[in-house]
């Protein structure tokens, strides 16, 4: 049984990769513009093309029986400033996996979305999935289409799918274009740790075990179509968590307040976290790690890396 994962030898995507290839062969397509984060073995085939190539993506996914679709431009900074290639990621990427689904006769996509899409809201609980959405940046309304699109498609071509939001997800291997990583290279160089605006805003992190564990569930069990958030479902201030990393790594880092850049405007939102339910209802558990727990970590290996 063959596998197709795009975007797989990103952050998630590798992990992702790393799991699925215990029990499949996986045939991982990724353009590589960020490097490789994969840590390769005989169950993994490396195609490096782009996601917006029609043809390459049909070739490569003749046979697979799952697709995991997660390519995508990512990271605020570089979404915020590329916002015609994020978009066109998101929508020709996604256009073409799901046409080389329908023509390979693959009938199960699963769909990396965003907690983004819930946009700018003050939201005072748990975020659940019925909420009203409300995506304000290019990133987010692209991943809303894809989900109304993936919708569609279970509709008219009865192709099992299913658009996970993930809620913040960090741990080994992510680069500092996010939040938990950038934190932990400024910690470790005694650098000053920048925090945009008052550091109130809030997030919810979720853990890259634990997230990995429930999409590979979700595709092993799920039928139908559905939109499902990935989250540990606790958030913390970002103020908290700059000095959580100064603690832990017994940093001499200070933190400092800056305003937000006006291209970020978009993309920040003052509280944020989810609600874990139905994916508790569908697969029997939902994220456990601790955020301490999950720093603590991804603080040993990057160590470890050094």
């Amino acid at each position: 049984m063959s596998i197709f994962v795009s975007g797989g030898a990103g952050f998630i995507g590798s992990h992702l990769v790393d799991k699925l290839s215990k029990k499949y062969h996986v045939i991982v397509f990724d353009n590589l513009l960020r490097g490789s984060k994969l840590v390769t073995n005989k169950n993994i085939t490396l195609i490096e093309k782009n996601i917006k190539n029609y043809k390459d993506v049909l070739n490569a996914t003749k046979n697979c029986s799952i697709v995991f679709h997660l390519a995508a431009f990512l990271g605020v900074d570089e979404v915020a400033k590329n916002p015609i290639e994020t978009m066109e990621t998101e929508s020709i990427g996604t256009f073409n996996v799901i046409n080389a689904c329908i023509e390979n006769n693959i009938n199960k996509i699963v769909y990396a979305s965003t907690s983004g899409i819930y946009g700018k809201v003050d939201i005072e609980k748990a975020v659940e999935e019925n909420f009203q959405v409300s995506p304000s940046s290019s990133y987010a309304i692209a991943k809303r289409y894809n989900e109304i699109y993936l919708k569609s498609i279970f509709l008219e071509h009865k192709i099992d799918n299913f658009s996970l939001r993930y809620f913040n997800i960090y741990g080994p291997r992510q680069d500092t274009r996010m939040v938990i990583p950038r934190f932990f290279n400024q910690a470790l160089n005694n650098e000053d740790i920048v925090v945009y605006g008052n550091g109130m805003q809030t997030r919810d992190f979720t853990f890259i075990d634990d997230t990995i564990n429930a999409t590979i569930e979700i595709a092993e069990k799920c039928t139908g179509s559905e939109i499902i958030n990935i989250t540990k479902g606790e958030d913390i201030t970002i103020l908290e968590l700059a000095n959580k990393i100064v603690k832990l790594t017994k940093s001499k880092s200070k933190i400092k307040l800056v305003d937000n850049p006006s291209f970020r405007k978009d993309y920040e939102v003052q509280k944020r976290f989810g609600s874990s339910e139905k994916l508790l209802s569908l697969i029997g558990k939902k994220p456990e790690t601790s955020l301490d727990e999950g720093l603590k970590l991804t603080y040993d290996f990057i160590k470890n890396s050094k």
